[in-house]
């Protein structure tokens, strides 16, 4: 069955297209890699969470600003003392809702233009509804309450377009989710080839990328897309008993695949693995 499109889908095809915003994209992302650094990486990507934090912050924003605006749509804040606090509560907490999206959109721009773009039309989209907010409870705050609620539904309509880009992102871009998620590996016994002695090796075990390497000794295999931008971990470095992805510098337990340092925010799935009669054969621990 053919898939129907989404009406919104010329849109994201505009936003995707727009090369002219390669050209604010492209140094912004560069200057953001090198500013942020270990330890404050790692807090900002949500490695200490177990997930991005950026997904958990966007709703104290975006819940306090349309809480606001319903007010305004729906009566029962008069005096618009209530619609004010909300309003204040979601412009303190933009700033480091801001900055933890901007460092998961730094990591993972380089590799595709359509996320490049979309996440600068997604954070201009966002500072236009910050904007139109800080307008609002400017006005309620010197009474002329029919400007705020013009305001503020404004502003919640800017907010709805940046959150369906930043739905994009995630759900159809995959910026965020674990990526080892989706092809867990074998469940029984499966060849997996033969490893060169402290070589990081990549193959291919029913349609999953496997990690092979031997070690001080001893056989370790890791799921080989880096759980959290997908870069393939054979293309990192060994160092000692640990893995250290060659894209963003997360590092993982070749023994049990866990994490070490980030930016991932999971861990690596390992895998069980033994040699019998010359040849290696692997299978998931769980």
């Amino acid at each position: 069955m053919a898939r129907t499109a989404s009406p919104f889908e010329p849109f994201i095809t505009a936003v995707e297209s727009a090369e002219a915003l390669d050209g604010v994209g492209k140094p912004l992302a560069k200057k953001v890699r090198s500013a942020i650094k270990q330890p404050a990486k790692d807090a900002l990507s949500g490695t200490w969470l177990g997930h991005a934090l950026h997904p958990l912050l966007t709703d104290v924003v975006v819940g306090t600003f349309l809480s606001a605006t319903l007010l305004d749509v729906v009566g029962g804040d008069e005096d618009g003392r209530a619609g004010a606090r909300l309003i204040s509560i979601g412009i303190a907490a933009y700033g480091p809702t801001a900055l933890t999206g901007i460092n998961d959109w730094a990591d993972t721009e380089p590799v595709d233009d359509g996320i490049r773009r979309a996440g600068l039309v997604h954070a201009a989209t966002n500072t236009t509804a910050l904007a139109l907010y800080a307008l609002s409870l400017k006005a309620r705050r010197s009474g002329n309450r029919g400007r705020a609620r013009a305001l503020s539904v404004a502003g919640a309509t800017a907010i709805g377009a940046a959150g369906f880009l930043g739905g994009h992102l995630s759900f159809a871009k995959g910026v965020g989710p674990d990526q080892t998620i989706f092809d867990p590996g074998p469940d029984e016994w499966t060849a997996a080839g033969d490893v060169p002695e402290g070589t990081p090796t990549r193959v291919v075990v029913d349609d999953t990328p496997v990690l092979l390497v031997r070690a001080q000794g001893s056989l370790y295999a890791l799921h080989d897309r880096c759980s959290h931008r997908g870069c393939s971990l054979s293309d990192g470095e060994i160092d000692g008993l640990e893995v250290v992805c060659a894209c963003h510098g997360s590092r993982f337990d070749l023994r049990d695949g866990s994490l070490k340092q980030g930016p991932a925010t999971a861990p690596q799935p390992a895998f069980e693995i033994r040699e019998r009669e010359g040849k290696i054969e692997i299978r998931r621990t769980d």
